[in-house]
C-alpha cells in the first residue's frame, strides 16, 4: 500500500518540522515590533497579538528554549537567526498572500487581511510557488488582469 501524501511529507518534514502557527505568529510580531521600534517587548507582543501578558511569557520562554530569540527577563529579546529565518519567511508569505489577493481583485482590506491569516499558515511550499509566479506574471501583464476581471 503507498504513502498518503500527507503521511509521506510528515515523514520527510521530521527532520526539519516547520513551526506551529503560534510560533509563526509570534516570531513575525517579534520582527514587526523590532522593525518598527528597535526593540519587541513582551507587552508589545501582547497587545499587537491581543493576548496576555502571561501567555506571552510563557510562548517567548518555549522561543527562547528552542532557540529561536534570545530572551532576558526585563530587558527583552533579538531574534537567532533561526528566529530571523521563520520570521522572514512568514513575513514574505504574508505580503505575497496580499499582493495575490489585490492583484486578483479583493479590494476589502479587512477580507484580505482575514483571509491572508487563514492561508499563511497553512499553504504548501509548492502552492504558494506556484501562487508566487502567478502574482508575478499578472503584475507584469496587467492586461491580462483587466480582461480576467472584465470576464467574471
Amino acid at each position: 500500500m503507498a504513502a498518503s501524501p500527507s503521511s509521506t511529507r510528515s515523514a520527510r518534514g521530521s527532520a526539519r518540522a516547520r513551526p506551529s502557527v503560534a510560533v509563526e505568529d509570534y516570531l513575525e510580531k517579534i520582527e514587526q515590533l523590532i522593525q518598527a521600534k528597535g526593540y519587541a517587548r513582551v507587552v508589545d507582543i501582547a497587545a499587537g497579538l491581543k493576548i496576555s501578558q502571561a501567555s506571552v511569557t510563557a510562548m517567548v520562554q518555549r522561543l527562547d528554549a528552542e532557540g529561536f530569540i534570545k530572551y532576558e527577563k526585563y530587558r527583552g529579546m533579538v531574534l537567532t537567526s533561526s528566529g530571523l529565518e521563520v520570521a522572514r519567511r512568514i513575513t514574505h508569505r504574508h505580503q505575497l498572500l496580499t499582493d495575490f489577493l489585490h492583484v486578483i481583485g479583493v479590494g476589502d482590506e479587512q477580507v484580505v487581511y482575514d483571509d491572508v491569516e487563514g492561508m499563511e499558515h497553512h499553504i504548501s511550499p509548492e502552492t504558494f510557488k506556484a501562487i508566487e509566479a502567478l502574482t508575478r506574471y499578472l503584475e507584469k501583464n496587467p492586461a491580462l488582469v483587466t480582461r480576467l476581471r472584465a470576464s467574471s
